[in-house]
């Protein structure tokens, strides 16, 4: 199919024209307060020069902390759930686990 033919598509424009935020606000996240699927290591995030979860997470859930660029910042509400983030952590400063029943991510659309 030819990129033409792919842009008479229906909601073509509406799916390729959005922003990781729009896509993001299809994807509600219930969050466990109590009990956080994603726990970092401070002391090896610290360490780490590459910070490798801050680029790779499709989702944008890690980002540097603006007051000290040596930590991130995690944004639970944003995960997809995908486990990224724990297989690229060479140094295993990032703790993963699928979130308890009822909490976590809740798809909107399909």
């Amino acid at each position: 199919m030819s990129e033409s033919e792919k842009r008479d598509l229906p909601g073509y424009e509406k799916v390729l024209g959005l922003s990781l935020e729009d896509k993001l606000y299809r994807v509600r996240y219930e969050v466990d307060r109590n009990r956080p699927h994603i726990k970092v290591n401070e002391a090896v995030c610290r360490s780490c020069t590459d910070k490798v979860c801050t680029s790779i997470c499709p989702a944008g859930v890690y980002k540097l902390k603006a007051d000290d660029p040596s930590m991130i910042s995690v944004s639970f509400e944003n995960c997809l759930e995908c486990g990224t983030c724990r297989n690229v952590c060479e140094k295993e400063g990032i703790e993963w686990r699928f979130p308890d029943g009822g909490m976590g991510v809740k798809y909107r659309y399909g």
